[in-house]
């Protein structure tokens, strides 16, 4: 029985392995189009002209 819980341990511990790896390298491009759409704005926002005094 001793034998059976030391092969079943490195088996418990590849299968968290392959979870964990599977979790690790999804897929999350969701997020940047909307990241990337803000800063676009934020460049934009930052390439107009002011409109306001020159004050260094």
């Amino acid at each position: 029985m001793a034998a059976l819980a030391w092969l079943l341990i490195p088996l418990f511990a590849a299968v968290g392995a392959a979870i964990w790896g599977s979790w690790a390298a999804r897929n999350r491009t969701t997020g940047d189009i909307s990241e990337l759409a803000g800063y676009t704005r934020f460049r934009e926002a930052m390439e107009k002209s002011h409109s306001g005094s020159d004050v260094l």
